[in-house]
């Protein structure tokens, strides 16, 4: 395994002179990215009503603190300037009113009927509309409507406070300023009905809105089409007695919107032969327009805001397609690992089920080792219980440490050392390779132990002359830890599964470097093991499966592996571990149009390897981030109702897996946990192998620390843990 020096990460200086570590940028990075997703949903919440929303309805109150000139006045009502009036429209002048819009559907067409009939009205709409539909927004006030604010969430003003009500005008005027580039002067209250109706609830909002300069328009003419009563019904409701002018309530969003579509195509030609004009409000007052054209720094801000608004749909709609791929990967993987698993399990374990004949002859057993002075001799003397003749080939790859001098000491039979200088893994294996006697050769790592019986279950489909690699059953070691039982778990569920379900659509993505065996011809036909990637293993399967070989999976070779015990040493293995296997999919990507058996792993391979170890992991935080919002936003319970359920086809798989190694259940237990926290990451991992991929960047091998206390089952009492000073970092000699 090729060295690497650690350097430490980026620090600072401080006042007293010592050095504070900043936040690395593999986790500055995917953080940012999840607090941006974060916040994109918030947006959207916020602009759907889902966050500070109000949907209370002040109920009646009394009218005695309310003017009497207001209770019995019309319908616009002016307090600006310390002023209480209120105007009416002119006889024969009718404003048309919509409430709570745009809408993408009903608007344009509310606005087709208008301009078919050259007829003019005016739009109270929301901000959270505005916000998301400001096309609309610019047409109503191109084709000479007015538009009013109608408040940003749609709350009862009555229960709000003043800071609120200032919030909700003043974020619905940005929106506006965004869509259409100008500000209004015209508010309608949510809730609003005749003047008459005003109380000691609502009178204090109007009067406070009118001194922030804003003038409150009700109505004295209501259509009740959020009723649906009929088109007959609503021209009825909507048409002023004797000539009377009118301001008229209507509404273009908020439900089905048909009828008062095709009641408007009606009503303004029959008005129209009667003699009525349909105007705007300030056209139909004889007063200025309620717009004033918004310029500079104010008309930025609202073109950012609606930017912002529908940046956040946009990323939010991406969000939801990627949730709705990997719920579909998350469930395909596991139907397909349960389904497959189980008939790889029930083939293997039949009784008359042979690869062919017998294989007894000796094989050769690969151990590079880099500064592995605490793991290897429990190694070696592990492959000394072999039931399976052997030889032992151990590679020291330059080590420091007095690795091979261990070995040479203990004066073992069939035990050879060669030594090289540190040139990496692959190179060590074929080191190994051009050293080994016999045509099989098991490779496995300098800190992982095999049981005796190990080497012969991992040899034996070799009867087979189709099969030219051999992958064994990793198992995690050290589980006593919280990451070492959720490495275990995802060693029995997810890597174990994983083979079975590849074995049987023999497309195995890769043979793990801890256990597992080769034909020499095949290897010899593929030209050994490359340094082209960082996951040389994944890279000379697919190799294999290129030429033509059969590569398989054995799953009573089982060997016991050291696995990190600490986030940053998992990190570190995984980042190599996901960047060498994506460095593998861009290396054997001709197989994907390749004829053969070549075209068929790149056609059936390839793309499997790409959705469930590259693109799916990737993708699997969504779960959370949608989880959150949804425990937060609602729907809770339906949102903890799906998570539960993706929960409970995981430990389905998990209790499978683990039956099937006959693992006990109690690691379980952290299952939960793993699936909140381990998925964070592995997306950080991905995340940073992607920018890694895409920058050009090259990665190069990070080496572990190992503690030597993996022995397999049944064997020697595990040594105690050296401690971690500089003590035992000194080479042996």
């Amino acid at each position: 395994m090729a060295s690497r020096t650690t350097r430490p990460g980026p620090a600072t200086g401080t006042r007293d002179g010592s050095r504070r570590r900043r936040l690395p940028m593999r986790l500055l990075l995917p953080s940012l990215v999840l607090v941006a997703l974060m916040a994109m949903l918030m947006l959207r919440g916020y602009v759907h009503s889902e966050i500070l929303a109000d949907h209370r309805v002040q109920p009646p109150a009394a009218t005695d603190r309310v003017p009497e000139q207001i209770l019995k006045g019309g319908p616009v009502i002016d307090t600006r300037s310390g002023r209480t009036t209120s105007l009416r429209v002119p006889d024969h002048r009718l404003v048309l009113t919509f409430d709570d819009g745009p809408d993408p559907v009903w608007t344009p067409r509310v606005l087709d009927v208008l301009k078919e009939h050259d007829a003019h009205a005016v739009f109270f709409v929301t901000g959270t509309m505005t916000s998301r539909y400001p096309d609309l927004v610019k047409r109503m006030v191109d084709e000479g409507h007015e538009v009013g604010l109608h408040t940003f969430n749609h709350p009862d003003l009555s229960y709000q406070s003043k800071q609120r009500i200032d919030w909700e005008l003043s974020q619905n005027q940005l929106a506006i300023s965004g869509a259409a580039g100008i500000r209004t002067s015209l508010f309608r209250p949510p809730y609003s009905s005749f003047a008459h109706a005003m109380d000691n609830k609502s009178w204090p909002v109007t009067d406070y809105i009118g001194a922030r300069g804003y003038i409150t328009v009700v109505n004295n003419t209501d259509s009740e089409d959020w009723q649906r009563p009929g088109v007959d019904e609503i021209i009825r409701r909507a048409t002023p007695p004797d000539g009377k002018g009118a301001i008229v309530l209507m509404h273009d969003s908020g439900g089905d919107r048909s009828q008062t579509v095709a009641a408007l195509d009606r009503f303004l030609p029959d008005l129209k032969a009667q003699g009525y004009e349909f105007d705007s409000l300030t056209e139909a007052l004889d007063a200025p327009s309620a717009h004033t054209q918004v310029t500079g720094l104010d008309r930025w801000k609202g073109k950012a805001w609606v930017f912002l608004v529908q940046a956040s749909e946009r990323i939010t709609d991406v969000l939801v397609v990627g949730l709705a791929v990997i719920g579909f990967l998350v469930i395909s993987r596991f139907v397909l690992m349960l389904l497959l698993s189980s008939i790889h399990a029930r083939r293997v374990r039949r009784r008359d089920f042979s690869w062919g004949p017998p294989v007894t002859e000796p094989v050769s057993v690969l151990v590079p080792a880099y500064n592995e002075a605490k793991c290897i001799e429990n190694t070696v003397r592990s492959l000394m219980a072999s039931e399976h003749p052997i030889e032992v080939v151990v590679v020291d790859d330059g080590s420091g440490d007095g690795t091979a001098r261990i070995v040479e000491a203990m004066g073992l039979p069939n035990v050879r050392v060669v030594r090289q200088l540190n040139a990496g893994k692959p190179a060590a294996l074929n080191r190994g390779l051009a050293n080994a006697r016999y045509d099989i050769v098991v490779m496995m790592d300098g800190d992982t132990v095999f049981e005796p019986a190990t080497v012969r279950e991992l040899v034996q489909p070799f009867g087979d002359p189709s099969v030219g690699a051999v992958a064994g059953n990793a198992k995690v070691g050290n589980r006593d830890s919280l990451i070492g039982a959720w490495q275990h778990i995802e060693y029995v569920m997810g890597f174990n599964l994983d083979r079975r379900m590849y074995d049987i659509l023999r497309c195995m993505p890769t043979i793990p470097g801890a256990v597992g065996a080769f034909r020499r011809s095949a290897l010899e036909r593929v030209g050994g093991m490359s340094d082209d990637t960082l996951a040389e293993d994944t890279d000379i399967t697919m190799a294999m499966h290129r030429d033509g070989w059969r590569v398989v999976y054995a799953e009573n070779a089982r060997a016991w592996t050291e696995a990190p015990e600490t986030v940053q040493q998992l990190w570190s293995q995984r980042y190599r571990w996901s960047y060498g296997t994506m460095q593998a999919i861009w290396k054997h990507r001709k197989a994907l149009v390749e004829r053969g058996p070549s075209g068929r792993f790149g056609r059936v391979g390839l793309p499997l390897v790409s959705l469930f170890m590259v693109l799916a992991p990737l993708l699997a935080p969504l779960i959370d981030v949608f989880l959150l919002y949804g425990i937060v936003f609602g729907p809770t319970q339906k949102t903890i109702g799906a998570w539960l359920g993706v929960l409970a086809i995981q430990a389905v798989c998990a209790a499978y897996a683990f039956r099937l190694d006959r693992e006990r259940m109690t690691h379980l237990i952290s299952l939960p946990l793993q699936q909140i926290l381990y998925r964070q990451l592995m997306y950080v991992v991905l995340l940073q192998s992607w920018i890694t991929a895409l920058t050009g960047g090259r990665l190069r091998w990070q080496k572990l620390r190992r503690t030597g206390v993996v022995e397999a089952p049944g064997g020697g009492v595990p040594r105690p843990r050296a401690p971690h000073d500089g003590a035992d970092q000194r080479p042996v000699g």
